[in-house]
Order: structure tokens, then C-alpha cells, then sequence
């Protein structure tokens, strides 16, 4: 289901929970939201739909992923940009990304 995005920054800043096999229709409603906004967004954090959970959804080149609990344990070649986010009202903001990152295993939900 496409929910509203959230722009309030006290929310948003807050502290996600491990995601579990209950989330799964968090992430399916994240995925269902970042396609409705596809055009002028590229990945999403459940946050951003009101849930305090760690998933992300984002477009691979073409191909929707999801993933539950990443953490990014590497990464190389900062470099300064400016983004934009739905969530963030004001347009583009500047920002750090890197080049290269390496993400740790998920904890993925157990499905039974």
C-alpha cells in the first residue's frame, strides 16, 4: 500500500529497531511508496513512511531491492554532493557519500 511520506525531522532523526519477519509488510509498503515517487526518488528508509524499523528499498539499475537490518561496514572515496529526499522539504542538501561501501550481512526475517 503507498502510505504518505513523513517530513517531520524529529521523527525521521529517530532511532530505528531491528526489523523482523513481522515487518515484511512494512517492506512491502516501503517498495510500494518508493514506486509511486520513482520519478523523483531512487531509495527509501521506512522512516520515511512512519516506521521506525531498518529497511531500505532502492532502485539497482533498474531492479527494486529491499533489504532488512544493512549495515555498511566498509567504505572509500568521500566526495561531496548535494541530494535531495522526498522526506526533506527545501530541495537538494549538501552531503558526504563514498564511492565505494561495503555492506554486512542482513539479519533478514524469518519466514516460516
Amino acid at each position: 500500500m503507498i502510505k504518505e511520506v513523513i517530513h517531520d525531522p524529529i521523527f525521521l532523526a529517530g532511532k530505528s529497531e531491528v526489523a523482523t519477519k513481522e515487518d515484511l509488510q512494512v517492506a512491502q509498503d516501503l517498495l510500494d511508496t518508493l514506486i509511486a515517487n520513482r520519478e523523483g526518488c531512487v531509495g527509501m528508509a521506512a522512516n520515511m513512511i512512519g516506521v521506525l524499523k531498518r529497511i531500505i528499498v532502492f532502485d539497482n539499475e533498474g531492479t527494486y531491492m529491499t533489504m532488512f537490518n544493512p549495515e555498511i561496514i566498509k567504505k572509500s572515496g568521500p566526495y561531496d554532493t548535494e541530494e535531495g529526499c522526498l522526506s526533506l522539504l527545501g530541495g537538494p542538501r549538501p552531503c558526504k557519500r563514498y564511492k565505494a561501501s561495503r555492506k554486512g550481512r542482513t539479519r533478514k526475517p524469518t519466514i516460516h
